[in-house]
Order: structure tokens, then C-alpha cells, then sequence
């Protein structure tokens, strides 16, 4: 007996020594900017001494917990001044670290020389790209786009040209979670998908991840695109906008109460329609019509959001988003007949759009703890509207309504943890719920005439669903060699009497070489409950959102990466990867099948069959000094397999592109003047074309045999056998600001497409002197763009 009470006293001792010795307290707080007060996402905060750092979470919050000892604290991020502080930590500290964004122009990189985090982090195969490059970058019409940003990187493929799609690692646009302030955005796209719908002057950051996974995304198989909009400057009024080709915009922020809340708004419209409306009546009555046309085309969208610091460990956040498209016709005809003057009036709309709304509710439970709760809205809705009316003598006499729509709604909630407990471990949790409703497409006509009329809908129900999931993860550095990225996603989808479930594992391995070198190696399990039902190639808003259901089966990829990431000097950074990315269970139309058969199921107009996908991909990237950028190159093959398309048989994705070229380069002069220019290569697109045609046979009773000549036989040589024109294109562009008494101004001028090569839109059979010859249709020469922007 007495030999226990001594050995439990002695481990008392011992544990009370080693408790002493190792005491452990925690540096939290925010990191925000100098100037507005808006909390900075991803912001490396690091411990020089012990090597040991964290970032801030996407509302600038870190917790770093060491040994009681001397600290060299260094925090830093993209486009800042690295803060730097000595402390001897023998408490709790709480911080609020301010950032100086006076960094000069040139020295705006892509990665901080000081935090290293490319080579050090577990995260492989994402992308992190600064607003401020963004919009230096030449791009189309000269209206800065976030997409077409992301296309210029390794594994982004665009679609046709100048559109705004992604294809990312072999995967369509459907496999994309593109998230604004945690809601999901089904349609990204303005113009037909020839611009995005995010407003750059709204935006605060821009993420995209192509693999290796964290658990704690989820619901889309290929790629996630987290958008953060501008909290509002805190500290004072600014405002900012700008006149272009295409478009106009303006954003202004403040505080509400200074340091305490604040508010930003943006908005930006086209004005297409307003300046074509003379040309088009003039066409219309230069072939001597009489009726009164009108025919355009606009979109505008808006964002705000509201930020309120509750106490020092309460804010709220709300946000707001909505676009609108809209393409028009409208044509009114007036005559007398019989003595009564009669007006005959024809309408046509094509309309779409996206609704988006959060509210955030962040919480510090602990120093170690953090929490942020958040509600979301989402709607998204495509409309087609065919009008006519006829009045006699003022009284309506006849009318006609045609309509058709369709969509997609959320609403739900998510819950996010993060927790802190040792300097080696950073734990995040939480779980996910959305409600959605599915309008597979519903069709209204109706007639009256006289007072009398009908009216009939027809086509697909609406569908509901239920969708969750629940993830954890933990960044655990396990030796200063190693770190490693564990994680389970646990997700459930509820639709009709089906109920699907799926565990994905993810995992993430980094091995540090040296200071410099690192080999990494991720691989992420990803299903996918919703699909895109698409035959188009330049994202029309006809696509239809689709749940799985009974016969659907959800969407399932597995993807496995290896790369390697080299800082061959402060200046310069290299990675390279390779992927290979399978695919379960996709969906596409059956031959000659389109969402306007109304009088089908849509489940019956479908296949689904599998892809797989893989490749190498080379990013080579100038972080500092006058001229910075970038070379990027990706190697790759995408193949899709269905029982009932090309008799069984593998057959190249629509975007297979072996080989696809970007170079990036940005020059600053001076602090008046700097440059921009890209430069594009990519294989072109694989499509289905006939090789060869043969007339037809008939037999007649009485002669046998004779030959007639239509219709012909077309014979196809296989799916998407045939590769359209190599794809390239040179984009240059000029800024010129200029301080002024009441802020800065700044003219930009660009070219598109500078040599004005003609890259494939699409091709086609035609005749040329009686004989039949491949045609090409391209969309865009050399396109010149002014913009003028200011800034107060």
C-alpha cells in the first residue's frame, strides 16, 4: 500500500513538473486591413522560433497556442506589409493585428515570400488569385471577370469562345460548387455565358480548389469556388466605379458606426439595349415596315451586405445578391380596317436569374473555440414568355399567352467549428442542411378571344429534397517533416422515397524536404446529389438542375493527386502535379433529345454512364518586382462512356484538351502606367462530324432497284472524332492612373484577340461552287475596349 501512495505521488510530481515546464498559452484574435477594417482571409499568422503557425479563418479569426517563452510573431498576407512583434508569452493574449496595404503595386504577388505556404501547407491543387490581378488583367470588352481570371490557370479549361464555363480537370460546369458568402450559385453566367455574374468592385477574395478536397466541402465532384464579397469599410465613405464598352458600375462603403458597423452596395448594368434601340428601328423601317419594333438585350446585378460588431466576440453579417438577364422583342402594328383602327402587339421575353441571401452569426466561445453559424437563400429561375394581344377599336378582342419555366430554390443552414487545442493540431467540424426545390420545367398556354378563353399547364412537377451533410477534419503536424490533412464528409439526400447516403474520406500528405521543397499527395472521395441536363455548349439559361431520384443515381468521383511544390528563390515559385479523377454515374442527353420535347419525362429523355480523367499540370510563377506572372501548362485526357452512345465504346469529352498553354504577364512602368497581356493555346475541342454520305436505296415491285438521290445517309466515324482548329489568342491592355484632388483616376484600353485570329465557334457543312466543304463560324476578330474608372 504504501508502494502505491509513493508511485502516485511520484507521477503526481512528475506530471505537475512536466505541466510546469510545458505550460501553454494561446495568442487570438483578428487580422484585418489598416485602412477599411475589413478582417483578411487566409493570412499567414507564424511563430519564427518554433516554426509553429495557422491562418485566419474566411472572418479573420486565428488561434495560436505555444510554450510560455519569447515569440517572434510575423503575420502577413498577398498584396500586405508583414507585421512583425516580439512578445514573452506567459498569459492568454488576445490581438487585433492591422495590416498596411500601402505595399506598392509591383510587389502585389500571388504568394508571400515570408509564410512559404505553397511549399509548406498540406493543401495542394488550389488557387488563391488577388482581386487587385484580376482586374489588371486584359479580358474581353475590358469588363473584369472572375471566371476568365480562373481559366488562365493549370486544369481550368474554358469552354467555347470567349465563354465564362469552367471545366476543371475533365469534369463539366455542373461539377463546380460555386459558393458566394457560403450560398450556392447554379448560374454563374451573364451574356449567354460570355461574362460571370460577380462584380469584382464586390469582392474580397477568390478561391478555387481543383483536389485534395478539405471535409469540409462538399456536393459538387470537380472543383470548388469560394467568393467572398467586401464586408464595408469601417473607418470611412469610399466610392468606386466605372464606364465601359459593355457595361456600367458603382460601389460605395462606409460605416455605419465607426469601428462598430459598416455597409457596402454595388451595382452594374449593361446598356446594350439602350444604344441598339435606334439602330434597330432604323433596320426595321429601312425595309419598309411600318409596325413599331424594339428588340434588346441587358443584365444587371447588385450586391450588399451589412456588418455589425456585436461585442469582441459577436458580429453578424448579411448579404445580398441578385442578377437579372433579359432579351427581348417587342413589335406593335396599328391599321384601320372597316372604319375601326385595329392594334395587333407581339412580345417576347427570355428571362433568368439568380437570388442569393445569408445571414452570419460568428461566435468566440473560447480562445481555442470558434463558431459561425449561417442561414441561406438561394433561387434560381429561367422564364420564356410568347404574348399576343389584339385590340379593336380600344377593346381587347383577342389574347395568347405562352410560358415556360423552370429552376432550382435552397434554403437551409450551415454550422462551422473551429478549434485550436495544441500548436499541432487544428480541428474543424460542423454539418450542412439544404431544402431544395426542383421545377423540372412547367409550360402555360392560354387563349381567350371575346371574353371566353383556356388555359392548360403541362409538364414536370415540381420535386423536393432533402440534403445534408456532416464533416470533420484535422490539420495535424505530425513532425516538422510531415503534416497531414485527415477528414470524413458524411452526407444524406432524401427525394421522394429514396433516401441516399455516402461516407467520403479525404486525406491530404505533405513531406518537407527542405525549406524550399516539398512533395505532397492528396486524394478526395466526392458525390454529387444534383444534376445539369445540358445540350448546349455556350451555357444557355435552358439547362435544367435536376435531383437524383429513383432511376438518377448520384454522382460519384474519386480523384487521387501527387505534386510537387519548389520555391526556387523569393522570386520565383514552381509546382507541379498529376491527377487521375474517375467519374460514376453521369448524365446526358440521349441522341436528338432536348429539354423542349415538354411531352416527356425528363427522366426518360437521359443516359448515364462514367468518365474518367487525368493528367499533368505546370505552374511556373514571378512573384516580385516590376514584372510579375506567370506560365501555366496542362497535359490531360477526358474520356465518357455510356452503354447506348457511340455503341459502348469510350469516347473523348466535348473539352478533352491535350494540351492547354496560358502565359500571364503584368509590367508596371511606373506608379502611372502599367501593363497586362495574356497569351492562350489550347488543342481544339473534340466534336462529331460526318466523314462521309451515301444516297438512298429503295426497292420498287415492279423494276427492282433504282437510286434516289434524297435523302442521304450520313455515316459518323464515332463520337466526337474529329478536332476542330487549335484555339489561341493574344490579349493586351494599358492603365493609366492619376492622382486627383479628390481621389484617383484611371483609363484603361485593351485589345481582344490582338491579331485577330479566328478561333472556332462552332463548324458546319456547306456548299462552295457545288461542292460541299467544312465551314467554321467564329464569333470574335480583334475587339478594342476604353474604360474609365475612378475611384474616392
Amino acid at each position: 500500500m504504501n508502494r502505491i501512495k509513493l508511485f502516485l505521488l511520484t507521477l503526481m510530481v512528475i506530471l505537475c513538473y512536466q505541466l510546469t515546464f510545458a505550460q501553454k498559452y494561446t495568442i487570438s484574435g483578428y487580422v484585418q486591413d489598416m485602412r477599411s477594417g475589413e478582417k483578411i482571409y487566409s493570412a499567414n499568422v507564424y511563430d519564427l522560433r518554433t516554426k509553429l503557425g495557422t491562418t485566419t479563418n474566411e472572418y479573420g479569426f486565428f488561434s495560436l497556442t505555444l510554450n510560455s517563452d519569447s515569440v517572434d510573431l510575423s503575420v502577413s498576407f498577398v498584396g500586405y506589409s508583414a507585421f512583425t512583434t516580439k512578445i514573452f508569452l506567459k498569459s492568454d493574449i488576445k490581438l487585433t493585428i492591422e495590416l498596411d496595404p500601402s505595399i506598392q503595386l509591383a510587389e502585389v504577388i500571388i504568394m508571400d515570400k515570408k509564410s512559404d505556404e505553397m511549399v509548406k501547407s498540406t493543401q495542394m491543387s488550389m488557387i488563391e488569385m488577388p482581386v487587385t490581378q484580376i482586374k489588371a488583367l486584359p479580358v474581353l470588352l475590358g469588363e473584369a471577370d472572375v471566371l476568365k481570371s480562373l481559366q488562365l490557370m493549370p486544369g481550368v479549361q474554358s469552354g467555347s469562345e470567349g465563354t465564362s464555363g469552367l471545366y476543371v480537370r475533365g469534369g463539366g460546369p455542373d461539377q463546380n460548387l460555386i459558393l458566394l458568402d457560403g450560398v450556392p450559385v447554379y448560374n454563374a453566367s451573364h451574356l449567354f455565358g460570355f461574362f460571370s455574374v460577380f462584380n469584382t468592385d464586390a469582392i474580397s477574395s477568390v478561391k478555387l480548389i481543383k483536389g485534395g478536397f478539405p471535409a469540409r466541402y462538399g456536393g459538387r465532384l470537380s472543383s470548388v469556388i469560394d467568393i467572398r464579397m467586401k464586408e464595408g469599410n469601417m473607418k470611412e465613405f469610399h466610392g468606386e466605379g466605372s464606364i465601359g464598352n459593355v457595361s456600367s458600375k458603382f460601389t460605395f462603403e462606409g460605416p455605419i458606426v465607426k469601428d462598430k458597423s459598416s455597409f457596402i452596395i454595388s451595382a452594374r448594368r449593361t446598356y446594350i439595349d439602350v444604344l441598339a434601340a435606334p439602330i434597330v428601328q432604323a433596320v426595321n423601317n429601312s425595309f419598309g415596315s411600318g409596325d413599331k419594333f424594339r428588340a434588346g438585350y441587358y443584365f444587371y446585378d447588385a450586391n450588399a451586405k451589412l456588418n455589425y460588431k456585436l461585442s469582441d466576440n459577436d458580429r453578424l453579417y448579411l448579404s445580398f445578391y441578385a442578377g437579372r438577364d433579359k432579351a427581348y422583342t417587342k413589335s406593335v402594328q396599328d391599321y384601320v380596317y372597316e372604319d375601326t383602327t385595329n392594334i395587333e402587339k407581339a412580345e417576347f421575353a427570355l428571362l433568368w436569374g439568380n437570388i442569393t441571401g445569408s445571414m452570419r452569426w460568428n461566435h468566440v466561445f473560447t480562445k481555442r473555440l470558434f463558431a459561425n453559424v449561417t442561414a441561406v437563400y438561394s433561387n434560381y429561375l429561367f422564364d420564356t414568355r410568347e404574348t399576343y394581344t389584339q385590340k379593336r377599336g380600344g377593346v381587347k378582342t383577342s389574347e395568347s399567352l405562352f410560358d415556360y419555366s423552370s429552376g432550382i430554390n435552397n434554403i437551409g443552414g450551415t454550422i462551422d467549428f473551429d478549434y485550436n487545442p495544441i500548436p499541432r493540431h487544428s480541428i474543424k467540424f460542423g454539418g450542412n442542411y439544404l431544402y431544395h426545390t426542383f421545377k423540372p420545367g412547367v409550360s402555360t398556354y392560354s387563349m381567350s378571344e371575346n371574353g371566353s378563353g383556356i388555359q392548360q399547364n403541362f409538364g414536370n412537377q415540381n420535386i423536393y429534397a432533402n440534403e445534408f451533410y456532416g464533416y470533420a477534419e484535422d490539420s495535424w503536424d505530425v513532425s516538422g517533416l510531415i503534416k497531414l490533412n485527415l477528414g470524413g464528409h458524411f452526407s444524406g439526400f432524401a427525394v421522394k422515397d429514396r433516401f441516399y447516403k455516402s461516407f467520403q474520406p479525404r486525406v491530404s500528405l505533405r513531406v518537407l524536404i527542405n525549406e524550399r521543397l516539398s512533395l505532397k499527395a492528396a486524394y478526395s472521395h466526392m458525390n454529387q446529389y444534383v444534376h445539369l441536363l445540358t445540350n448546349s455548349t455556350i451555357g444557355l439559361p435552358t439547362d435544367l438542375w435536376l435531383p437524383s431520384t429513383d432511376s438518377i443515381l448520384p454522382e460519384k468521383s474519386r480523384q487521387a493527386a501527387l505534386g510537387v511544390a519548389y520555391n526556387i528563390d523569393d522570386n520565383w515559385d514552381l509546382s507541379v502535379e498529376g491527377y487521375y479523377k474517375s467519374m460514376d454515374n453521369l448524365i446526358e442527353y440521349k441522341e436528338g433529345a432536348s429539354f423542349f420535347q415538354l411531352s416527356a419525362d425528363w427522366e426518360s429523355k437521359i443516359e448515364t454512364g462514367k468518365g474518367y480523367s487525368y493528367g499533368a499540370e505546370i505552374l511556373l510563377r514571378k512573384n516580385f518586382g516590376k514584372l510579375t506572372g506567370w506560365l501555366g501548362y496542362t497535359l490531360s485526357w477526358s474520356w465518357r462512356e455510356f452503354e447506348n452512345i457511340n455503341f459502348g465504346e469510350p469516347f473523348p469529352y466535348k473539352y478533352d484538351r491535350r494540351h492547354d498553354i496560358s502565359i500571364v504577364a503584368m509590367y508596371q512602368l511606373n506608379d502611372n502606367i502599367d501593363f497586362g497581356m495574356t497569351w492562350v493555346y489550347g488543342t481544339g475541342n473534340a466534336v462529331t462530324l460526318g466523314v462521309a454520305r451515301y444516297s438512298s436505296i429503295f426497292t420498287n415491285n415492279n423494276n427492282g432497284f433504282y437510286y434516289d438521290y434524297a435523302p442521304e445517309i450520313e455515316y459518323y466515324n464515332g463520337r466526337n472524332s474529329y478536332r476542330t482548329p487549335a484555339y489561341h489568342r493574344l490579349d493586351v491592355s494599358a492603365n493609366f492612373h492619376k492622382k486627383k484632388k479628390w481621389g484617383e483616376r484611371t483609363w484603361s484600353v485593351g485589345l481582344y484577340n490582338a491579331y485577330s485570329r479566328q478561333n472556332p465557334f462552332y463548324l458546319y457543312f456547306g456548299y462552295d461552287n457545288n461542292k460541299r466543304v467544312l465551314k467554321q463560324v467564329s464569333l470574335f476578330p480583334i475587339i478594342p475596349s476604353v474604360r474609365y474608372a475612378f475611384k474616392f
